[in-house]
Formats: structure tokens, C-alpha cells, sequence
């Protein structure tokens, strides 16, 4: 007889416009066979699951619904990209105290309904919250995952990409640190065909005030969207589903997420942006990048940022933690 496998399912948490672009992006890309959706404002999910669903004639079957934490019991992922939005003006890191209440009143009930699969966290600031859904939940490290500067990496790739005109998917580049200000390029390392873009930008006359710049535009590009259009939600949804593809389908592939440290770059208990494996089981192996004198000063000016912040907020708001 031959063997039923279970589809796989994945619970979204925030309906808003990155969770509905991610929704979306899972319809258009065929990821998962099943997603339920989960938001304070119900009858927005039941809307958003019949519209999906319209676009899946043209795409893939796939079962989608309004549904509430309690059905997360045998999810294979739950993706969090419920929050208060950045707002013009705001950074990132302005969010925490409001998101952190908002975040522990979302992974109690979840882990309380039996939900042993893979929490992946979107919503900002992004590598605070993923620290705190771990402690939240108790669950391993290797089950909670946050996309990190998967977004900021894309746009990194896609300036140099259009300045050496190549496809954005042959640039070999990584954004490391906090998903925020304080993040920052590997000029060391960013290659587009083993060749670095430090030495490209040098041979074709320009100086590093140019690598500088591209950093600036990449860092700013949030505040330039939001400041144009009130909100950033097309390339962080299609990165976020990009991350649960290699999830759901074993890739074992590299990606610039926001981990668990425990010694890299000399860092400890926080999460922030760096290379790392993922897979079925979630994080596989986390890579640490050797990094120039200066970018390891970035790397732990960036972490004591977000350990500042991160441990006043938790002071703050008082969140419940098991671990």
C-alpha cells in the first residue's frame, strides 16, 4: 500500500501586509499544502484565505484558512509576522517594548496547543523578538529562527548587481549584524565571481567613498520605502517564504538569518544576522564569517546595541520566559 504523507502546514501569525505578502508568495511559488492564518482581525483572514485560494488554479492546490492558535498543534512551521508596523521615523529598535507584549501573548498559546515544529520570526526588531520567542517558548535553539538580514543581503546584492550589471543572483554577498542601523557589509568577503567589490570599485576609478555609499542606500532603503509608501512588505514576504521553502524541502542552505550566538565573532546569549544552514530539523550549523579587524568591530558594536536595548526591554515589559 502505498504511503500518505502528511502535507505540510504552515501557520501564519499576522495578517498584515508582509503576512499577507508571504501568504501570497507561498501561493505563487507552490510552497506548502496547507496554511492557516491567524489575526486579531478574524474576519480579514477569512477574506484573505478566499483570495489566495482564487490564485491557486493558476498555481498549486493548496489548502488555505482562517484559523486561531490552537490548530499550530501539528504545524511544521509557524511564521510570526504579527506587530506593531515601523512607522516614518521610527527605528526598528523603537518597536520592542510594544512588539515584545504583543510577541508573548502570540507563543504562549502556541506552545500551548503542542506545536513542536520550527517558529520563524519576521516581525521587528526582528533579532530581539527571535531571542524572545526562544525564551518564550523553551524550546532548542535550533527550532527558532528569525530572517535576520535576509532582506538587507537581497538589497545589498541587487545595488551591486545593478552597478556591475550582473544578475543580482550571481553576487556573492552577506549584510551581517542586526536586522537594522547597525548592520553592515563584508567588504572582505562580497564577491561578485570571486572578484571583490571593494577591488571592482577600485579598478573602475572609484574610491571606497563608494562602498561607503552603497552601505548608506542599503541601510536607509527601509526609511526610503516606508517614508514613500507608509510600509516595506513585497521583499521581505518573498524572503520569508524563500526561508520556509528551505525549510519544508531539506535545501540545507545557506542563508542570512538571525541565530543563537554561543562564541561566534566572541558573542553570546542574543541572536543576530549571520550565515547560517538550514534545513528540515531548522538550524543545521551556524556559520561565523572571518572578518576583517573592522568588521568585527561592527559585528560587536551592532551586538551591544541590540544586548542595550534588548535587556531594558525585557526589564521593562516583564514578559514571561521559560528559559
Amino acid at each position: 500500500m502505498a504511503r500518505e504523507e502528511r502535507p505540510h502546514k504552515v501557520i501564519l501569525v499576522g495578517d498584515g501586509a508582509v503576512g499577507s505578502t508571504f501568504a501570497f508568495s507561498l501561493v505563487q511559488q507552490g510552497i506548502a499544502q496547507e496554511v492557516g492564518i491567524v489575526d486579531v482581525v478574524k474576519e480579514k483572514t477569512a477574506g484573505d484565505a478566499i483570495d489566495l485560494a482564487d490564485a491557486t488554479p493558476w498555481t498549486a492546490p493548496k489548502h488555505i484558512y482562517s484559523t486561531d492558535y490552537s490548530d499550530a498543534k501539528d504545524a511544521d512551521v509557524v511564521v510570526i509576522t504579527a506587530g506593531a508596523p515601523q512607522k516614518p521615523g521610527e527605528t526598528r529598535l523603537d518597536l520592542v517594548n510594544k512588539n515584545l507584549k504583543i510577541l508573548s501573548s502570540i507563543v504562549e498559546p502556541i506552545v500551548e496547543s503542542g506545536f513542536d515544529g520550527i517558529f520563524v520570526v519576521v516581525a521587528n526588531p526582528v533579532d530581539i523578538l527571535t531571542h524572545a520567542t526562544w525564551r518564550m517558548s523553551g524550546f532548542p535553539k535550533d527550532r527558532v529562527i528569525g530572517s535576520g538580514t535576509s532582506l538587507d543581503t537581497g538589497r545589498l546584492q541587487k545595488v551591486i548587481g545593478e552597478m556591475e550589471n550582473v544578475d543580482p543572483r550571481s553576487v556573492n554577498a552577506y549584510m551581517l549584524g542586526e536586522h537594522g542601523d547597525t548592520e553592515f557589509p563584508v567588504w572582505s568577503y562580497n564577491n561578485v565571481g570571486g572578484v571583490k567589490v571593494a577591488d571592482w570599485v577600485k579598478a573602475h576609478g572609484m574610491g571606497e567613498e563608494k562602498l561607503e555609499e552603497i552601505h548608506k542606500e542599503v541601510a536607509n532603503m527601509a526609511y526610503d520605502i516606508i517614508n514613500k509608501k507608509g510600509a516595506t512588505f513585497y521583499g521581505i514576504g518573498t524572503a520569508s517564504a524563500f526561508i520556509v521553502k528551505a525549510i519544508l524541502n531539506n535545501e540545507h542552505r545557506v542563508l542570512p538569518l538571525s541565530v543563537p550566538m554561543d562564541g561566534q565573532y566572541g558573542l553570546h546569549d542574543l541572536h543576530i544576522g549571520t550565515p547560517a544552514v538550514i534545513g528540515r530539523k531548522g538550524l543545521e550549523q551556524i556559520i561565523e564569517m572571518p572578518l576583517s579587524d573592522h568588521e568585527q568591530e561592527l559585528m560587536t558594536a551592532s551586538a551591544d546595541q541590540l544586548k542595550k536595548v534588548m535587556d531594558k526591554a525585557f526589564k521593562e515589559t516583564g514578559v514571561k520566559v521559560r528559559q
